[in-house]
């Protein structure tokens, strides 16, 4: 009987089936695995933050975690603008591709699909997010066996505060036990999400070691600012005693000066007077707060999003936003691959590995938005480049254009038929053509006044004629050759022009346009244009022997 091989996950560490069925990281309240979190942010400033900062460079990342949290909760702006990262991403479409396409692969590939499309996966994706900010995430695969298959049943975010790094290396994970021991994660039971804003150990890679110092400062900025606001909402109380007040006076007048705002009343002496002294004017001080906490606020958009225009309102109207939108989306696409990496090698490999065994291939989850495509010039092409002699697969044009195949005796649309006259003409018209070896496309040549049919060379019959008719009246020599020579080239540049101009509109470059015009005239045959341009010469010599006949003659 074959042996089954012994499964490691990406650490190396063995995948123990029994372990798989079991959950290992759930919250414990009076465990180490504590739901309750501290708040290292009460009271913080520079000197605390730097200790926080060093305490997650040396492995205890505790308090930096804490923080992280923290500052999500209290700061609007960056829970806004990181949400919207994390967000972008989780509900963007998800595809598999089959690892090759042998009948079970696909089948596997198939699998993938149907538990992708649960209700819960834009949840769960958004959670495995929250290494974007904090730097790492951990997130439980908890696998359902109820029908002797393997199939995840959910993914369950935990909490990053219940894993350390190894001191060994700072970087591999360690799960913490419900006793407080550090030990290996169990081979394919989480899925370990780094997702990096700057290159270095995970615990400092994240937007929250950035984002703390500015909310730290904004954090005092709003304080001074609370504290101003409401100095100015009350106004100064100023209480006067007249001399020879004993003490029992001068405490009454102070009571009266302290509670008035609250009770708006007193009783004073009639000798003793208050006065309400107001500030002047505060529009310099208010405006140096507020553009702090904004400029602060900016700076964070900066570090999450890579650009400020899409939160915050700036001149430059709707160009600008644009262009910062690229910026946002290039770190959309780079979060999303990101992501899809993760799941490939911590959910879908152990998964496949699990149910079918190990495979020289794999499924692969795919996290892109579609690239938007310009269906109008890709019709055009199809236009310029199928009369050419391009095969293309009908079924891949459809998926282009996003239509499904015709059932069979369905109506479907098509080219319109042309009228019976038209047909009948046209087809008499070939066989005339075909008989006579002529060109279709010639026009039958009518006889002139005295019964003859015009000259077989135009250019010459122009010139000639020209030459006859001299006089004042006669149309000028060039411009009768020019007109003729024009409608004598014209059966063969034509089509020519034609198929350029549409050439020029549907190539993207010069080397496409260099070789959709070889592709169409491989062995160009310029015999024709030759034969037109060298009767022009010609004639345009006949031309010039008349005119200089018409100025020796002189007027008439």
């Amino acid at each position: 009987m074959a042996r089954t091989p012994q499964l490691l996950d990406r650490w190396g560490n063995p995948i123990q089936r029994k372990t798989l069925t079991t959950e290992v990281a759930g919250a414990t309240l009076g465990g180490v695995r504590s739901p309750m979190a501290g708040y290292p942010a009460d009271g913080l400033n520079p000197l605390r933050l730097a200790q926080i900062l060093r305490e997650a460079d040396r492995g205890d990342p505790l308090r930096y975690l804490e923080l992280a949290e923290t500052i999500e909760e209290r700061d609007l702006h960056y829970l806004g603008v990181l949400s919207t990262r994390k967000r972008s991403v989780a509900q963007i479409e998800i595809s598999v591709e089959a690892g090759s396409d042998d009948p079970l692969d696909q089948d596997i590939a198939e699998v993938v699909r149907d538990w992708l499309a649960r209700d819960e996966l834009s949840d769960e994706l958004f959670d495995i997010l929250d290494a974007i900010g904090k730097g790492y995430s951990f997130t439980e695969i908890l696998w359902d066996t109820s029908e002797g298959q393997w199939m995840p049943r959910r993914l369950e975010w935990r909490d990053p505060r219940w894993f350390r790094p190894a001191q060994k290396d700072l970087t591999t994970p360690l799960l913490i036990t419900e006793s407080g021991e550090e030990v290996p994660l169990p081979g394919g039971k989480f899925i370990h999400a780094v997702i990096r804003g700057k290159s270095g150990l995970p615990v400092r890679s994240g937007l929250a070691r950035v984002a703390s110092w500015a909310w730290m400062f904004k954090a005092f900025t709003q304080r001074d600012w609370a504290i101003f606001a409401q100095t100015y909402g009350q106004p100064l109380r100023l209480g006067k005693w007249a001399p020879g007040a004993s003490k029992e006076d001068k405490d009454t007048l102070f009571r009266a000066v302290a509670n008035i705002a609250g009770d708006c009343a007193a009783i004073i002496p009639e000798s003793m007077s208050i006065e309400f002294v107001e500030t002047g004017t505060v529009g310099a001080s208010v405006d140096l707060y507020e553009r702090r906490a904004d400029w602060l606020d900016r700076q964070i958009s900066k570090a999450v999003l890579g650009q400020t225009t899409t939160t915050d309102a700036v001149s430059g109207g709707h160009a600008v936003a644009q262009e910062h939108r690229q910026v946002q989306e290039d770190i959309e696409r780079a979060d999303a691959r990101a992501l899809a990496g993760i799941l490939n090698r911590d959910l879908v490999r152990p998964w496949v590995q699990l149910e079918f065994g190990p495979r020289a291939h794999y499924p692969r989850i795919v996290i892109a938005r579609p690239e938007p495509e310009d269906l109008d010039r890709l019709a055009r092409s199809l236009g310029v480049l199928i009369p050419l002699g391009l095969k293309v697969a009908t079924s891949e044009i459809r998926d282009r254009f996003g239509l499904s195949d015709p059932e069979a005796g369905e109506e479907v649309l098509g080219a319109p038929a042309p009228p019976k006259d038209e047909q009948k003409d046209a087809t008499t018209k070939g066989k005339e053509v075909a008989k006579s070896g002529g060109d279709a496309n010639e026009e039958d040549e009518d006889d002139d006044e005295t019964g003859q049919s015009p000259s077989k060379n135009p250019a010459l019959q122009a010139a000639g004629d020209a030459g006859a008719r001299g006089g004042n009246d006669a149309a000028p020599v060039d411009t009768i050759l020019a007109d003729t020579l024009a409608r004598s080239a014209q059966p063969t540049i034509a089509p020519m022009i034609e198929t350029l101009g549409a050439m020029l509109d549907t190539a993207g470059s010069l080397e496409e346009l260099r070789a959709m015009v070889l592709a169409a005239w491989p062995d160009l045959d310029t015999s024709a244009l030759a034969s037109r341009l060298a009767e022009g010469m010609v004639a345009a010599d006949l031309a010039g022997r008349v005119a200089v006949a018409d100025e020796a003659d002189g007027p008439a």
